[in-house]
């Protein structure tokens, strides 16, 4: 009878750890207005040094990254206004919801991004924060160029006809 318990118990312990780690990898925060307002040149992926609460607030899906952007500092690259609210289960120990945050790249890619950055005239716009495989939050990045107001124009127009196309498709 005891073992019995025992097992279920066990099962239970177990149950509970795969599903707290299913849902540790949902956490997928995306800044939708960069499409529209930023043309995409390129992808990076980056870390991000975190304190403790903010990784916990984090994992409860409580962060934004709508009006965040990317600055060097240094030769350092720092997320600015990157809302992650205060940890609901900390004390006075709670992390500052607005405060700068380094971003962990390469030497190279760093070097290559400030030279885009600086020379070129384009910016570093967060698009994702996602927690990944080994649990680590993650920032996926973009090198961008800002978008003129015909082009958003063009965006619109070109959005409108392909769900215009979408819905002749289904009638069919």
């Amino acid at each position: 009878m005891y073992s019995l318990k025992h097992s279920f118990k066990k099962a239970s312990y177990v149950c509970n750890q795969l599903l707290k780690f299913m849902n540790q990898n949902k956490i997928n925060i995306l800044n939708r207005k960069a499409k529209f307002e930023y043309e995409f040149l390129d992808k990076y992926t980056a870390g991000i040094k975190l304190a403790g609460t903010e990784i916990k607030a984090i994992r409860e899906g409580k962060a934004n990254i709508a009006e965040s952007f990317c600055e060097f500092n240094n030769g350092e690259l720092f997320v600015i206004n990157m809302h992650i609210e205060e940890y609901s289960h900390a004390t006075y120990f709670n992390h500052n919801p607005k405060s700068e945050r380094k971003l962990l790249l390469n030497k190279k890619e760093l070097k290559k991004l400030e030279k885009e950055v600086k020379h070129s005239g384009l910016t570093i716009i967060p698009t994702r924060l996602f927690i990944n495989d080994r649990g680590l939050a993650k920032l996926a990045i973009v090198l961008a160029k800002g978008k003129k107001m015909y082009d958003k124009r063009e965006t619109i127009k070109d959005r409108d006809n392909k769900r215009a196309l979408d819905r002749i498709k289904k009638n069919f």
